[in-house]
Parts: structure tokens; sequence; C-alpha cells
């Protein structure tokens, strides 16, 4: 169910939706009787025929969670900074601030950036306000890497680690990057492009059940992620229950919350702006062994490679979680986010994005495929549909 204690999160979202329990832990205002009414929602124009992009992207997941250490190729410090499944962008500012205190412990004059996802630029900009000249290497830069397929919701315990497998002191370790990088998306708010905003989000029932889909059904064991979220709680609004009537949904219940988002065409054009105007480099490189970067003859280099770390480096704890995005035609005046019987939508400047999470948390675990799958597409956009007037 949403409760209090999963605040905003999308996953405590999903399990809701997948449940049938939407309201059963909301807030509400004093008898039930008041609430903050908004201004009226404009439907999606939920058709396949809208659809304009789909993307796939493979979350770089880590038992452990995310690994920022050090590491010496001979005269070159290495510092890691990859594998953070599906937290990426949320943790990215939070994570890069660690492993640039890291870079920066032997005062570099220039600092190397492999990689120019997320976190590579994250990284780069806070080694260049270190103090440090700044080249990033890379095969592509921010609009064409795997971190322009995310889904831009500020979600920093999407399956970041695993319960068991973290270590004993990684929930405070989580707890400060999550807050860091809470507090640096801030400084982005209200910017040209509105890179990062905050938008009212929906959580909505169906009054008729519907079977499992068989996706569901024929899903491995689930894996036992680990939950953070209720250590930020005073981060975001609680969620509450709105009237039947409050809405334009066809619905049996409904819960709104507020959720911060990255519109990540305008967030990637800011941060690649930042970075050139700060004096850095881009040199477009691809590495297939450790040996070629040590080679670059740099004193540090940040290793942000994501996934591909998993060859690379050959951290074979590195496990692929793939996810599918489908964009609608933007709508202006939609400014909400909705969830709806295993479906997301969110309202991005750049479309609306629709994700599918039939399946629940195991969709895409372990599936390395990055081939686009339209019927998936087509079918989640279709059960939006639903949610709303004929």
């Amino acid at each position: 169910m949403v409760g209090e204690r999963e605040g905003m999160s999308r996953r405590g979202l999903l399990r809701a939706s997948l449940l049938g329990g939407v309201l059963a832990g909301c807030s509400t205002a004093p008898g039930g009787a008041s609430f903050e009414a908004g201004p009226p929602l404009v439907p999606i124009r939920a058709r396949p025929d809208r659809i304009v992009d789909i993307a796939v992207c493979l979350r770089p997941f880590r038992p452990a969670g995310p690994r920022v250490e050090t590491e010496r190729l001979g005269d070159t410090l290495v510092v890691h900074n990859y594998g953070h499944g599906g937290a990426g962008w949320s943790l990215s500012w939070g994570s890069s601030a660690r492993a640039v205190r890291l870079a920066m412990q032997v005062s570099p004059a220039e600092v190397a950036v492999i990689g120019c996802g997320a976190l590579g630029l994250t990284s780069a900009i806070l080694a260049q306000r270190a103090g440090a000249r700044v080249t990033i290497y890379s095969r592509e830069q921010l609009p064409q890497t795997t971190s322009a397929r995310a889904t831009g919701e500020w979600t920093p315990d999407s399956r970041v680690a695993l319960a068991q497998a973290a270590g004993p002191g990684f929930a405070s370790v989580w707890e400060e990057m999550a807050r860091t990088a809470f507090k640096t998306h801030r400084d982005y708010l209200g910017l040209p492009g509105a890179p990062v905003e905050w938008i009212d989000q929906y959580a909505v029932s169906n009054p008729t059940p519907r079977n499992r889909p068989s996706s569901d059904l024929n899903a491995p064991p689930a894996v036992d992620f680990a939950v953070y979220r209720d250590r930020i709680d005073d981060l975001a609004p609680k969620w509450r229950r709105l009237p039947a009537d409050a809405t334009p949904f066809k619905a049996a219940a409904v819960a709104q919350g507020e959720i911060m988002i990255f519109n990540i065409a305008g967030y990637a054009h800011t941060l690649m702006n930042d970075f050139f105007i700060a004096g850095g480099r881009f040199r477009r490189a691809e590495f297939h062994a450790p040996w070629q970067i040590a080679a670059l003859g740099k004193k540090v280099v940040i290793n942000c490679t994501g996934y591909g770390a998993r060859a690379l480096w050959k951290d074979e704890t590195l496990t692929p979680v793939r996810g599918q995005i489908a964009r609608l035609i933007p709508q202006p005046d939609v400014r909400y986010g909705l969830v709806y019987r295993h479906v997301l939508a969110v309202p991005r400047r750049d479309g609306i994005v629709v994700q599918s999470f039939a399946g629940g948390e195991m969709k895409g675990y372990g599936d390395a495929s990055e081939t686009a799958d339209r019927a998936e597409a087509e079918q989640a956009v279709t059960t939006l549909a639903e949610v709303f007037p004929d």
C-alpha cells in the first residue's frame, strides 16, 4: 500500500497499484472533509499512434550498492563511480561528490573522467568546482548515452542494492548521497528548459478487478531489494487520499503525492553547457581494457562507465536491469504523473514517458537485451488510456 513511510517512492506506488490497496496508508485532512484543490487535470492522450520514440536502457545493478572507491593502475589513481541500479540520476550529485573527494585527496591539477552519462558529467562538473581541469573521454556525449533513456523521476533507492548484500554502513552512505543529491538538484529548479521540477503524482486503482498479467505469474522469484526511502521522508510531502470526484480518472480510489522529476533533454543540455563553459574538454574514445586508461598518462581518473564496467573492469557482480520507455507527443498542459495498473506516466517536457512494470520489481532483471519491444509499449499506452473518460 502507499503508506506514509514509503513517501513518494515509485516502488511503493507500483506495489500499491499491483495490490489494489492504494489508499490504505495515506494521510487525510481532519475528518477527511477537505483537500487542496488544484487546477483541472487535462487527460493524457494515450493512444499508440502518438508514440514518437521507444528507448531501452540497462540499469547497472550491484548487490552491494554503487562502487565508489579507489584502485591503482600503476601511477594512475582510478576512482570508481558506477553501479547505481535505477538510481543513477537521483544519486548522481551525491555519489559524484564522494568520488571527487577521493580524487582530490592527491591534489591533481587535471582529472580525466571516463563516461559522459549522468555520473560522468556530475563528477566532471564537481571536479571543475574543486579546481581541476577536466577532460571527459567517452564514445558519446550525454544525449546519446544510456543515461538519456532513463524515466526521469527522483527515485534514489530504486534497485540500488540488495538488503542482505549491502554492508552495515551502506544505509548511512546512501542517505548522505541522497540528501546531497537532492540539495544540488534543487539548484536547477526554475532554470530555462526546466531541467528539474516538481509535479503532482497520482496513484489510481480501478473499480473493476483484472486478472494478474501472465508476466507476473511467470516472473522469477523476487529479489529482496534494499528499501531506504523512510530515512529521507522529510524531503517530500506525505501521500494523501482524494475524494472520488476530485479527479477526472475513472477510478475506485486515488492518492496524490508530489515528486521531483528530471526533464532529461533540458537537463543534459544544461549540464553539457555548464561543463564546457567551465573549460571542460571532451575527447571521443572507447576503452576495452584498463591498460588503455592507464596509457592516458593522467594522475587521476574517475571511472563512470555504468554497465560498461562489467566488461571493462571484469566486474561480474554487475547485473543488467532492462528498462523500456515509450514517449508520447508532449502535452504542455499535462503536468502530473500517474501510476495505474503496472504502468507509470511521467510528463516530461520532451514527451510524456510511459513505462510498463508488469512483472513488478523483477521486470527486466538479468535481461541485457536493448531491443525495443513495440508491443510492450503499445500495451502500456493502451492500459493507461483506460483510466480516462472515453
